[in-house]
């Protein structure tokens, strides 16, 4: 092959991506002078990277396979624009041979790895026996091309439970199921292969040996043109729920130089077997003593920052400085290590309900100023609206210090600064996870959130006379804002009257629990708030960041405050807490779906149906499976019954709130 062909010069670049990584991406190219592309579907017309471009070409419709995993559009599409360039971000086609070869054959330079390469080490069966040749220490398991499920049941039994059911294809924790012993095997193989083919279009199976305890430690590679292959030290991503990276710092907390120089060594020798070009991870697993490899993923991953901001480099800039045919800028003992980089990955998910993705516009945007330590890296902005179509990822949260624990507090400072409303989002958790003892001590394995999900997932903050007043103070606010619009008269001011004094009761609840009352005095004269028999000055006035400054009896405190209708998020000294204010002029009603109804928690697509009408079911039984953003959902019976109807088949895309299947309760 002609390596011009592959490696050369471009003005202009096509991100085949969406999201942060694509905002991300286009942030380099243009720092670079390159002209840039984005591409978007029906549901992304709107979207901040298609904002962010010098152009935008739509791909289709709102589902990717019908926009960004087309790859003939995308071609197209480059085409169209003037494009000479394609990079490909993380996930969507980005492990994808067939894509990176279409490239190639389209005469565009594609930003990372030739296909022949992607083959040989994006197929996790495949990789490992290039590992095993090249004296790469490997987990004990079955990668082999037979997929009949007897052949993977008996390489699991001769493994040994638990084992790790894993899509060949892709990454992200899509595909992957651990079992524990052979009655859960057969529904899992199909599950994890549903997964995958909706995901990577691959549903190839590979089973391991589950190793219990595990840690997750990964090491960041990129190659150039001419024969130069470096390392770029180690992350550690344990921090996972359900396979799915959460926290990855950099360099990691378990290992000391020497095995640090080790790992990094091995890493090196697994890209070397395919003369690797282009930016890459190579995984390990590791089991407090042994390290092995479990797969590499050849392209950039989401936590890429941590790496950054411990080197000094931008990994996008030297991608495309590779594309571009160049060699490496620095040699491998000039890469130095220097301090300690955490990120946190914000999804549209709601962890005090399984996780479950949350859709809808988001309302309110604010991320801390990227100085001090802190970078977010974001893909959305306020008004824009998430999709149940894609990964639910929002945006990344990184902070470094010169040291680990210095690193942790900048983190949480930079979450507890991140507010997005609209929409329910897992910083609450993220904040949790951060500041627990045990991760701050680094005693954690791949299982820890898992472990202790119920503790991460409680309210982060109680009910006090800061908050209900911070309440009041907000809705006062809101009210002076508009009044303010009108006229200008003394009567437009909050509160104020020539004499005498009126009073005003508000309502507030958390959660399910009980009302909770405070009284706002005002008219001539300061006004007060009493909460009880507990009585305060009180004043409140807007600050430039969105929120305001509250005092109560002469001390002063920083509140932030969204009001969403009946519904107020604040962010006090004390942390985060939502309110329902009980307006006694708006209405409290709503319609309520009765228990008996199993309905769609978000728009998504059933995927497999789990019980037949007129069976009857224990409490939790699975009744169906929906696809809701790449990700699947299971939804169980919430009591003891008998299956009265199935209102859906498998196909169906449905929208949330949908009623998808009836149960008769047992006592009935």
């Amino acid at each position: 092959m002609n390596r011009s062909k592959l490696y050369r010069r471009f003005r202009t670049l096509l991100i085949a991506n969406r999201g942060e990584i694509a905002c991300r991406v286009i942030r380099t190219a243009r720092a670079m002078g390159l002209r840039t592309v984005a591409v978007y579907s029906e549901a992304d017309r709107d979207a901040l990277h298609v904002a962010e471009a010098d152009e935008a070409v739509l791909l289709g419709p709102a589902r990717a396979r019908d926009s960004y995993l087309n790859i003939a559009r995308v071609i197209e599409a480059a085409h169209q624009s003037g494009a000479e360039a394609v990079h490909p971000g993380y996930g969507f086609l980005s492990e994808n041979a067939e894509f990176a070869q279409a490239c190639l054959d389209a005469g565009l330079v594609f930003v990372g790895p030739t296909a022949a390469m992607m083959t040989a080490m994006g197929s996790k069966s495949g990789s490992k026996f290039l590992m095993e040749q090249a004296g790469v220490p490997l987990v004990p398991g079955y990668h082999g091309e037979a997929q009949d499920e007897t052949v993977l049941a008996k390489a699991a039994d001769e493994i040994g439970f638990p084992v790790l059911v894993k899509a060949s294809a892709g990454g992200g924790g899509r595909g992957m199921r651990v079992v524990t012993s052979a009655g859960e095997l057969s529904a899992a193989i199909v599950s994890a292969k549903r997964e995958a083919k909706a995901a990577f279009g691959d549903d190839r199976m590979l089973i391991e040996k589950y190793v219990q305890n595990p840690r997750h430690i990964e090491v960041q590679i990129i190659g150039d043109s001419h024969g130069n292959l470096l390392s770029l030290f180690e992350r550690e991503c344990t921090l996972q729920r359900r396979h799915q990276k959460v926290i990855e710092e950099a360099p990691s907390p378990t290992l000391n130089a020497t095995q640090r120089d080790t790992v990094c060594a091995a890493a090196r020798k697994a890209a070397g077997a395919v003369n690797y070009v282009g930016a890459g991870t190579i995984e390990f697993v590791s089991d407090g003593k042994d390290v092995f490899f479990i797969e590499m993923n050849t392209r950039l991953q989401v936590e890429h920052p941590v790496t950054e901001l411990i080197t000094g480099v931008d990994l996008v800039e030297w991608q495309l400085r590779v594309a571009f045919g160049e060699k490496l800028p620095l040699k491998q003992d000039e890469i130095k290590l220097n301090g300690h980089a955490i990120e946190a990955r914000v999804y549209a998910e709601n962890p005090q309900k399984n996780f479950m993705p949350s859709v809808g516009r988001i309302k309110t945007w604010r991320t801390p100023d990227a100085t001090d330590g802190l970078r977010v890296d974001a893909g959305y902005r306020a008004g824009d609206a998430v999709s149940p179509h894609y990964d639910a990822m929002l945006a990344k949260v990184i902070a470094w210090a010169p040291t680990r624990a210095a690193a942790i507090e900048r983190l949480n400072r930079g979450l507890e600064e991140t507010d997005v409303r609209g929409i329910v989002t897992n910083i609450p958790f993220l904040s949790a996870l951060v500041t627990h003892s045990d991760v701050r001590a680094n005693t954690i394995d791949t299982g820890f959130i898992e472990r202790e999900l119920k503790g991460l997932t409680a309210a982060s903050s109680t009910l006090g006379d800061l908050e209900l007043c911070a309440a009041v103070a907000a809705i006062t606010g809101e009210e002076q804002k508009a009044a303010r619009k009108e006229a200008h008269s003394p009567w437009q001011t909050f509160g104020w009257m020539p004499v005498g004094r009126r009073q005003r009761v508000f309502a507030f609840r958390q959660g399910q629990g009980a009302e909770h009352k405070v009284t706002l005095h005002y008219g001539c004269g300061p006004s007060t708030l009493s909460i009880g028999e507990r009585e305060f000055g009180f004043a409140a006035s807007p600050v430039e960041d969105g929120g305001f400054d509250l005092t109560l009896d002469g001390m002063k405190s920083r509140v932030v405050a969204v009001i969403e209708g009946h519904e107020l998020y604040l962010r006090t000294r004390n942390g985060r807490l939502d309110l329902h204010w009980v307006d006694p002029f708006g209405g409290e009603t709503e319609e309520q779906v009765g228990e008996d109804k199993i309905v769609a928690p978000l728009p998504g697509t059933v995927v497999a149906l789990l019980a037949e009408e007129g069976a009857t079911l224990e409490k939790g039984a699975a009744i169906l499976t929906l696809e809701v953003m790449k990700m699947e959902q299971t939804l169980r019976a919430p009591f003891a019954g008998v299956l009265k109807k199935i209102k859906c088949k498998v196909g169906d895309i449905v929208g949330e709130g949908v009623e998808l299947a009836e149960i008769e309760p047992a006592a009935a």
